[in-house]
């Protein structure tokens, strides 16, 4: 069966860019407070070591063990999600191994901590104080894992919309935080526990919202969780493992950047970076939500034999980051001032890596989620795997010479070589046989 499906996909990825758009201009707005708010009560190299702490979960995307594209994908085959045996099963096997995931992130942050090995892994970047903070961010980032099922059940609704409404709670409540933070502890050196107490909050609302749209799914899912003889779990391992191995490449290969610079770098060198990845997040950030609204328009598409090609959205998408990546570029001659209050700037080679970064990214988005059945997951191992080492190398080669802009650069080209051109001839050769 070929064609385009009745329900085009383009008004829930309209709503998702909306919503996100307006969502992150709210926390890009609040997260610029803050920043300012850091640089001048503690400097720049608490706002450099705030920075490197909060990305932390950006290091470990793979603590779902790939459970989010099992989940999604059921989600958005199911006929009657809240009724489908297949659906409870799927999410009861998603709460066991996530629970196992979880304590096992937090045993290890901890055992990090005992051993006094956190400032051997962050770097001099890492201040006074830093490790016991990490340790208590990471405890918490493992606690909160399972609830994230909650904001996959969402996407695989196709309600991203509400998902990313929700998930626009978490600027003020990091402002929130940061502020009980400042007041309780002077020093600053726990600044990123608020991020981690914001996430976690937010990740439980998602999945109490969740759990009513798809009632009485998760919790009969959660009680089912112990009952490890009577209630067997799904296969998840084909769908799973070609995931896990692309959540543990990517943030190597792509999230790396501010550990690279806090061994190899400055302090300013650090701190530009994070300004930098958090302004242009904003845009990134619309772009990956309103990319994930077609993760379920394309799994649909599958379970109904219907052939999707996902080129005209990549022209869109890649068209759309350019308009908003050049707006942003435009803006930073006043943005920067006014978060920094003079103290550093960011530089050309900078600004324009993030913006070559930002039209790579949305090129490779619609492809991506075509791409998320067991074929094209695994289709998309080998580039991936090969790309740790190609970013790496690039970017540690590239610091001496270009600063911050470095790793930027480097992922950036790394993204085009493996992901962007692979993955597009892998779905061009898959739509012609499907002809």
């Amino acid at each position: 069966m070929t064609g385009a499906p009745a329900s085009a996909p383009w008004r829930s990825v309209g709503n998702s860019a909306v919503v996100q758009v307006v969502v992150t201009g709210l926390s890009g707005l609040l997260g610029m407070v803050t920043a300012r708010l850091i640089i001048e009560q503690f400097g720049v190299a608490q706002y450099a070591q705030y920075g490197l702490l909060a990305s932390l979960p950006s290091l470990i995307p793979f603590a779902d063990l790939g459970m989010a594209a099992v989940v999604v994908n059921v989600l958005a085959s199911s006929e009657r999600a809240n009724t489908d045996p297949a659906v409870r099963r799927t999410l009861t096997s998603a709460f066991r191994i996530l629970m196992c995931s979880g304590l096992t992130i937090a045993a290890i942050g901890v055992l990090l901590g005992v051993l006094g090995w956190w400032p051997v892994a962050l770097g001099p970047g890492l201040l006074d104080g830093g490790a016991l903070a990490a340790t208590v961010c990471v405890t918490i980032l493992g606690l909160a894992l399972p609830c994230g099922v909650g904001a996959r059940i969402l996407v695989g609704l196709g309600r991203n919309p509400l998902q990313t409404a929700l998930t626009g709670l978490t600027a003020p409540l990091v402002m929130a935080g940061v502020l009980v933070v400042l007041a309780v502890n002077g020093s600053g050196s726990f600044l990123a526990i608020a991020s981690y107490g914001a996430a976690a909050v937010v990740a439980v609302t998602l999945l109490v919202t969740a759990a009513r749209l798809v009632r009485p799914q998760v919790g009969a899912a959660l009680r089912d969780v112990p009952r490890l003889r009577t209630v067997p779990g799904v296969r998840v391992f084909d769908i799973a493992w070609p995931m896990l191995v692309q959540m543990i490449s990517l943030p190597i290969a792509m999230q790396t950047g501010r550990i690279l610079l806090s061994h190899q770098g400055s302090a300013v060198d650090l701190a530009q970076y994070n300004l930098g990845a958090q302004l242009f997040g904003v845009v990134l950030a619309a772009v990956s939500t309103a990319g994930l609204a077609l993760w379920p328009h394309f799994a649909r598409a599958r379970s109904q034999s219907v052939k999707a090609s996902p080129f005209r959205a990549s022209l869109v998408f890649t068209a759309a980051g350019v308009v908003l990546a050049l707006l942003l570029a435009a803006l930073l001659p006043w943005l920067v001032p006014l978060v920094t209050d003079g103290e550093f700037g960011l530089g050309l080679p900078l600004v324009a890596a993030f913006v070559v970064f930002t039209i790579v990214q949305a090129a490779k988005y619609p492809v991506g989620m075509y791409m998320t059945d067991g074929a094209g997951l695994r289709a998309q191992v080998l580039p991936i795997v090969l790309m740790v080492p190609l970013n790496l190398g690039l970017a540690w080669w590239s610091i001496p010479y270009l600063g911050a802009a470095g790793p930027v650069w480097a992922t950036a080209l790394s993204v085009l070589v493996c992901q962007v051109i692979p993955n597009a001839l892998w779905v061009r050769r898959r739509l012609r046989a499907a002809t």
